[in-house]
């Protein structure tokens, strides 16, 4: 079986890769009841026996000793590791995976990506190429950071480049947290369309997420739970509620948000965990929705939303699961792929779902989805037969859709307004390395970006409906 590591940088990429390694030994500890090292885990976890040599590696088949996650943890602020390593998950993770400093990047791409991507250029090279030498078959990287800060744009972006040079080979998939427009950082326009030039040229996909379309999802959840109908109540006491996992203490604000985006990465890795009837290789991903090297913006899509905060709602038929996974209340990012142009889509199922529902389903949502021309039957299935915990079935949809060309249409007018009065560049440019023009090429790339989209979106006009079956007279 193959493996991959998951690199989390930055407070966010931090909190979202803890909730991600939590849950996920919860799903492993449902399923996994001989507490043998299985393929399954070795997928993500190491089996680590301190009384033997050579870093106590233990192979697949033995009794499970301590797992070690396989992932790079970087921070240049120490809080939130810190936090993680006093925390039930501490277990988890060792010295040698970790990277922080103490100063922080003062939500300045130019600090994180320059300063720090320079200073500790050597020790992440060494921490990832350990990290890949512990893999068998390593086959894919994580990357999970936020857009608006310093550290998750700058040094995660870094880190993004020395992937592709030191592991031109292995897949690169990045979770990318958006701002909203009423970010609290005021630079985090500067920091995304910075960072945005980083992902177009050296990602392999990238997952967008908009903190505004959590806060929405987040917000529907405390209705229903407020909501006093029998069957459609948050259990207070749920062991997956976020405050009781790998983070310690009360629940935090963003603890909700970051189970949902832990949840996409649960549901992305499903069938690299789990064996599955119709599996998915992560590799695939990229291959199949991916026809234009640039255009790697996969829009994903979770139904049931509330599978990690544990509402009591009766389940989902299966057919309506496939209709939500369409609907713009179940998008990561706020936009409507209906009424935008499909290049591809995939479809990742989770539970006791046969192939003939998937077709079935398909064949059945097919004539409301425009897909271009020249890819209408655009579509990549996955079946795993491992359901997230509390659940029959569940499916993630990622879908390479122009409905991704507002967002960064809007990404570009709060970058424009800042940078039109060279509002706070002064910040980004006393930093060594640092140049203006880098503002010019970072907004010229992401403007072609949006052309290439504007001039796909222009063909959905000419596309042709199937013409009309000759019905038999009886």
């Amino acid at each position: 079986m193959t493996q991959s590591v998951v690199v989390q940088v930055g407070q966010c990429g931090n909190q979202v890769g803890c909730r991600f390694w939590d849950l996920a030994l919860r799903e492993h500890a449902h399923v996994n009841k001989k507490g043998l090292y299985d393929e399954a885990l070795s997928s993500f976890f190491r089996n680590v026996d301190s009384r033997k040599s050579a870093g106590g590696a233990c192979g697949v088949g033995g009794r499970i000793q301590h797992l070690k996650a396989r992932a790079v943890l970087v921070d240049m602020e120490e809080g939130v590791v810190k936090e993680i390593l006093q925390g039930p998950l501490r277990e988890v993770f060792d010295s040698a995976q970790l990277l922080t400093d103490v100063s922080g990047s003062g939500n300045n791409w130019a600090v994180g990506h320059m300063t720090y991507g320079s200073a500790y250029r050597e020790q992440i090279v060494d921490k990832l190429r350990k990290a890949a030498e512990h893999c068998d078959c390593l086959q894919c990287f994580f990357l999970i950071h936020s857009m608006g800060g310093g550290t998750g744009s700058g040094l995660g972006t870094s880190v993004l480049s020395l992937l592709e040079e030191e592991f031109p080979d292995v897949c690169r998939i990045v979770t990318s947290i958006y701002p909203s427009a009423e970010d609290d950082v005021i630079t985090s326009p500067y920091n995304s369309i910075l960072a945005m030039r980083e992902l177009t040229e050296h990602a392999d996909c990238v997952l967008p997420v908009e903190n505004q379309s959590l806060v929405d999802i987040v917000n529907k959840i405390k209705i229903m739970s407020h909501s006093a109908k029998p069957g459609s109540v948050i259990k207070r006491d749920s062991t997956v509620i976020s405050g009781q996992g790998g983070l310690s203490g009360p629940e935090k604000p963003f603890d909700a948000m970051n189970n949902i985006v832990a949840n996409l990465l649960l549901n992305i890795t499903s069938s690299a965990r789990f064996e599955g009837s119709l599996n998915m290789d992560l590799n695939e991903i990229a291959m199949n929705l991916v026809p234009f090297p640039r255009l790697h913006y996969l829009v994903p899509s979770l139904t049931p939303l509330y599978t990690l905060a544990d509402v009591s709602v009766p389940t989902r038929r299966l057919d309506q699961m496939f209709s939500d996974a369409f609907s713009k209340d179940h998008q990561l990012i706020r936009a409507d792929p209906k009424h935008s142009l499909y290049l591809a889509c995939a479809l990742m199922v989770r539970g006791n779902v046969q192939v003939s529902d998937l077709r079935r389903n398909i064949e059945r949502l097919r004539p409301s989805l425009p897909f271009v021309s020249w890819n209408q039957e655009g579509w990549k299935t996955s079946l795993c037969s491992v359901p997230p915990v509390g659940h029959s079935h569940s499916l993630l949809a990622l879908a390479n859709n122009t409905c991704v060309k507002p967002t960064f249409m809007e990404l570009r007018e709060r970058f424009t307004k800042l940078y039109r009065k060279k509002a706070h560049l002064h910040h980004y440019l006393h930093v060594e390395g640092m140049e203006q023009s880098f503002f010019s090429e970072a907004i010229d790339s992401l403007s072609s970006l949006i052309e290439e989209y504007h001039q796909l979106d222009a063909t959905k006009a000419r596309l042709i409906p199937d013409a009309p079956r000759l019905s038999i007279a009886t």
